[in-house]
């Protein structure tokens, strides 16, 4: 079992599960940070609202997330608005800083050690990548800082800033709002039939439900197996490390992430997707014994990110055909900034507000791309393979993840433990190995 900083400095009081049937207005299936804040914006806008977890809150991948809150996010503006136009590039990069600015408020009401960082994407490769997204930046009035200098041990090209952002303990927050919510633990959401939610332990019918599992677990509408995949990503947590005070990461998708937390340095990396070889842990703690060899590695985790093909997350209706279920998902590996967006967009949705961002992430659009064709390819590949270990999911060959001592889907993403129990969905149950 991993321990992260979030898990070491945060205990969470434990939650009864759901005792027989239950109605309600709202029902979220999910208790991470997404799902906790969807209900907490419902409850503040007068909805009867009702959490159910399959396992303890906020023990999924938000425990073991890296938790910045930051509307640097890669290079996604430039992109977006090479691909899709002016108007979705400029919402999603408003979505995402009244994302900060909104944990920023929280924190006056809250303590879940929330601080303002400057954070830095950096690229090892070319000027021209970092130049472009400044660009896209400054066309929608906000300032970035060109800089060819950061305190890391990397041959770095160029880099630019962003500055007042910020970082947080994500169980603090999770802890603190749940206080105020109608929450059942252990409770987990085998099969949603139209308005009805049925698990081991009674039936929820809800007007309205949240799905906010991560990776989507309704196979029959939707399509997210087609239109996701996941990846994993290391994190390795030093004593004795320098202190960076901002927040770094590479605009590559499988490059390095530092930051600061109270004693600890983070050193993130090793990423690959689920069930395909990759760095592991062993990239990430090679590089801190290399680089900084006065530091000793306390913690270490690891975390399981969807990614979209089109680098925006799916938030809105889960499909045509279940007009009263929505959906949050594919936060491409910038869950906290996804988690708040998502909560605005479905509480004014479910409310029948205006919301000025929905469309921007509209989770019913069309994303074919040659990401699709290869996700596609992936999907076949592993379908038609002879292993016998099979994943519970849709049936594509487990691999066998020697680093983490698990069986994994390259699929989609599912994970197993060596006995063949569920650790990570859209497996909705274990596995034969």
């Amino acid at each position: 079992m991993y321990k992260s900083v979030w898990t070491e400095s945060c205990s969470i009081k434990e939650r009864p599960p759901l005792d027989g049937d239950k109605r309600v207005s709202v029902l979220v299936i999910g208790g991470g940070i997404a799902g906790i804040l969807c209900a907490y914006f419902l409850k503040k806008s007068g909805v009867d609202c009702f959490v159910a977890e399959g396992g303890r809150i906020g023990m999924g991948v938000t425990a073991f997330t890296t938790a910045q809150a930051t509307a640097q996010q890669g290079l996604i503006y430039s992109d977006v608005l090479k691909k899709s136009g002016e108007e979705r590039a400029k919402k999603i990069l408003e979505a995402n800083l009244w994302a900060v600015e909104k944990y920023r408020h929280l924190a006056k009401d809250y303590d879940f050690d929330f601080e303002d960082k400057d954070s830095y994407v950096y690229s090892l490769e070319d000027t021209r990548t970092i130049e472009d997204e400044l660009a896209a930046l400054d066309r929608f009035g906000v300032k970035g800082e060109l800089t060819g200098k950061l305190p890391l041990p990397l041959d770095i090209k160029a880099a630019y800033r962003l500055r007042k952002q910020g970082q947080f303990n994500p169980l603090k927050l999770i802890s603190a709002l749940a206080d105020e919510l109608d929450i059942a633990e252990n409770t987990f959401v085998r099969k949603v039939e139209k308005n009805v939610a049925h698990t081991d332990r009674g039936s929820i019918t809800a007007d309205k439900i949240i799905v906010a599992t991560h990776f989507p677990f309704i196979n029959t509408s939707g399509f997210y197996f087609v239109k996701m995949h996941q990846q994993r990503s290391y994190v390795a947590a030093l004593e004795n490390g320098p202190d960076l005070n901002g927040i770094f990461a590479d605009q590559a998708d499988m490059g390095m992430y530092f930051r600061n937390y109270g004693k600890y340095f983070l050193i993130g990396g090793g990423d690959h997707r689920t069930g395909k070889k990759g760095g592991s842990f062993g990239e990430v703690e090679n590089f801190a014994r290399t680089h900084y060899p006065s530091a000793q590695i306390k913690l270490r985790w690891a975390t399981q990110d969807c990614i979209t093909h089109d680098s925006v997350p799916y938030i809105g209706r889960y499909s045509n055909m279940l007009p009263d279920v929505y959906v949050a998902t594919g936060f491409n590996g910038w869950g906290m900034t996804g988690a708040m967006v998502s909560a605005r967009i479905l509480s004014e949705l479910i409310t029948g507000k205006e919301s000025e961002f929905a469309e921007a992430f509209d989770s019913l659009r069309c994303s074919i791309s040659g990401k699709t064709l290869c996700n596609l390819g992936e999907t076949v590949i592993n379908l038609i393979n002879p292993t016998p270990r099979r994943c519970s999911h849709l049936g594509c060959a487990l691999k066998w993840n020697e680093a983490e001592r698990s069986w994994d889907c390259a699929c989609h993403g599912s994970r197993f433990d060596e006995e063949g129990h569920l650790l990570d969905n859209p497996a909705m149950k274990d596995t034969d190995v």
